[in-house]
């Protein structure tokens, strides 16, 4: 029974850290944009495959985010502030929203097809990316695999390879259900509601990407110091 207590707070977790970023919210904003003349079956079809899009592309961050920090020499300090960095640009973004679903490079690329009649595939691209498991959601994932390390104590190594995979289907489930609901849900929260969810959210990513950053220069100041041979 103690393992399954771990295992279910350990994937809470990191279901709760993910989803202020893995915002449904924006991908059902690109959905009621770009997707209004889509037929229904097929935009039930992308909505599906958009799901299947964003699994992959967390688990593929997860598990070869280690590798990809050690082929292009970046030291785990720099991804936590580099990373910081982007998910502060993605959460003041939320907070204070400037621009519309036409103002977005993707969307454009999305809305070519429209434009000439023809049926647009948006499942991948903007609805997965940059819509949901975008830049700051990989930077997130990768600041995450650089902490793992610390809590390999904590909790069995075999918990540390599933969670992941059940907090990237978690993610997709929701993520397929909301656009499922797309619809309802903004007929009965309205768009101010819409609005103000992601305003939530945009703040607590600043807040997450504050203490990314903190983590980061720590971090730095700590390999110096004991570089230096000074105080560790």
């Amino acid at each position: 029974m103690g393992w399954t207590i771990q295992f279910v707070h350990l994937v809470g977790v990191g279901f709760l850290m993910m989803l202020p970023l893995a915002n449904p919210l924006t991908s059902m904003t690109l959905l009621m944009g770009l997707g209004s003349n889509l037929p229904p079956p097929e935009r039930r079809r992308q909505i599906h495959q958009a799901g299947l899009y964003v699994v992959g592309i967390m688990l593929v961050t997860y598990y070869l985010g280690a590798w990809i920090l050690h082929a292009f020499a970046i030291s785990i300090p720099g991804m936590r502030i580099a990373g910081g960095l982007v998910v502060a640009f993605i959460g003041f973004n939320m907070l204070f929203p400037s621009s519309s679903v036409s103002d977005i490079p993707e969307a454009d690329t999305a809305l070519d097809p429209v434009r000439g009649k023809a049926v647009p595939n948006i499942a991948f691209v903007p609805l997965a990316m940059p819509g949901t498991a975008g830049p700051g959601c990989m930077a997130l994932i990768l600041s995450a695999t650089s902490k793992v390390a610390s809590v390999r104590e904590l909790y069995p190594d075999w918990m540390l390879v599933v969670a992941p995979l059940v907090i990237a289907l978690l993610l997709g489930l929701l993520f397929v259900v909301c656009l499922r609901s797309a619809d309802r849900v903004v007929a009965l929260i309205g768009h101010d509601g819409v609005d103000a969810i992601a305003r939530v959210m945009g703040f607590l990513l600043v807040c997450m990407a504050v203490q990314f950053v903190i983590d980061g220069t720590l971090d730095v100041i700590h390999e110096h110091s004991a570089g230096a041979g000074g105080p560790v």
